[in-house]
C-alpha cells in the first residue's frame, strides 16, 4: 500500500530533520564533539528517509 510507504518515508525525513536540529543546537552552545555526533547521525538518517522516498514513490508508480 503506497500510502503507508509514504508515511513511513515521512516519518524518516522527520527523525532526520530532529536530529540535525539537535547538532545545529549543540553547535550553538558551543558543544562541537556532540554536535559532529548528531550531525553525522543525522546524515545517516537522510540517507535511510531518501531510500524510503524513493521506495514509496516506486510503489505509487507500480500501483496505477
Amino acid at each position: 500500500m503506497p500510502s503507508m510507504s509514504h508515511t513511513k518515508a515521512a516519518e524518516a525525513h522527520e527523525s532526520a530533520a530532529k536530529t540535525a536540529r539537535m547538532a545545529a543546537e549543540a553547535h550553538q552552545k558551543g558543544d562541537h564533539k556532540t554536535g559532529l555526533e548528531h550531525a553525522d547521525k543525522a546524515m545517516t538518517l537522510s540517507t535511510t528517509a531518501h531510500e524510503a522516498s524513493k521506495a514509496a514513490s516506486a510503489k505509487s508508480k507500480s500501483a496505477h
